[in-house]
């Protein structure tokens, strides 16, 4: 009994060894596949890179296609990649497989359109994004409530960087599908704020000096001046909106900034010619059980307490 076990251990060891140098020898056999394979995916992954930076370089010269560019070597850069990898199996051997990933491919796009949509979606909103170039790179633009300036328009997302040095990655459909505003794509920009001064005052008189003030801050455009009219007769002022123009190349230094400088600038002008900045009006209302209002009024060292009577 002894002995058959010993011989049934002998035959499963011996088969053992049969199977590792048989896959041992189509080890060998394959080897200088392996590494041929090995070989032109590393050369594939070299040319891809140097052919999206030929594109980068040859497409991005000109501002207007920067967007265009970047994309068609992103997808090359891929396109390559992909190329490689069937290289690859048909150099282990694997030719059945990589006949029918390509003849399974209508196939398999419709699997993956289903299984993976939104990548799908974003994929082709990017590439119509690309090409229809409605922002560039370095534009600043507003998708629903982000505003930032583009980075890159990638194959699923695109880049902005907002104001506040935030990266946002908003996907390609939803630029598509959404409300998009280029905020320099002009050039130029209107901007406009609101300015109340005391119903005493002389309206005209301080609308000359407004605009005057305006038009001698830096970087507001002289060719276009800036304008002010009556735009509200509210509670407690007579309200102004004061209308310039700027550039837009920096939308965060042009345009922002400026803004907040013509306000000051402007609020010192008026202040020093003795117009009024009224608050607004406050009402205070009794109720049937209050009969009046105590006020406390302290001056020097005295402090006294009155109610007057309502």
């Amino acid at each position: 009994m002894q002995e058959a076990n010993d011989f049934d251990i002998a035959n499963g060891t011996s088969g053992v060894m049969k199977v590792v140098n048989e896959y041992w020898e189509k080890f060998l056999f394959l080897l200088p596949n392996i590494l041929v394979a090995i070989l032109i995916f590393f050369v594939a992954l070299w040319i891809a890179g140097k052919v999206k930076a030929w594109l980068d370089g040859r497409l991005t010269n000109k501002a207007h296609d920067q967007i265009t560019g970047k994309y068609i070597a992103l997808v090359s850069k891929w396109a390559v990649i992909i190329v490689g990898l069937l290289l690859v199996l048909q150099t282990l051997g694997l030719s059945g497989v990589a006949g029918g990933l390509l003849a399974s491919a209508g196939l398999s796009a419709v699997v993956i359109g289903f299984a993976f949509k939104d990548i799908a979606e974003n994929f082709l909103a990017g590439l119509i994004l690309a090409f229809n170039r409605p922002f560039e790179i370095n534009d600043t633009i507003e998708v629903e409530d982000t505003i930032g300036k583009v980075k890159a328009l990638h194959l699923r997302t695109t880049h902005l960087r907002t104001f506040d040095s935030k990266d946002v990655f908003i996907p390609n459909g939803t630029i598509l599908t959404s409300k998009v505003t280029n905020l320099t794509q002009n050039g130029l920009i209107r901007m406009d704020f609101i300015v109340g001064i005391d119903y005493n005052d002389n309206i005209q008189d301080a609308i000359d000096l407004i605009e005057e003030t305006a038009l001698g801050v830096e970087g507001v455009l002289r060719e276009d001046p800036p304008y002010a009219t009556v735009d509200e007769l509210a509670t407690s002022t007579v309200n102004i909106k004061v209308f310039f123009w700027a550039e837009t190349d920096d939308y965060k230094k042009g345009v922002v900034l400026l803004k907040g400088n013509i306000m000051q600038a402007v609020t010192k002008a008026l202040l020093e010619n003795g117009y009024g900045l009224p608050a607004d009006i406050q009402e205070l209302k009794l109720y049937d059980y209050q009969k009046d209002i105590p006020v406390r009024m302290v001056g020097g060292d005295e402090k006294t307490e009155k109610a007057p009577a309502v």
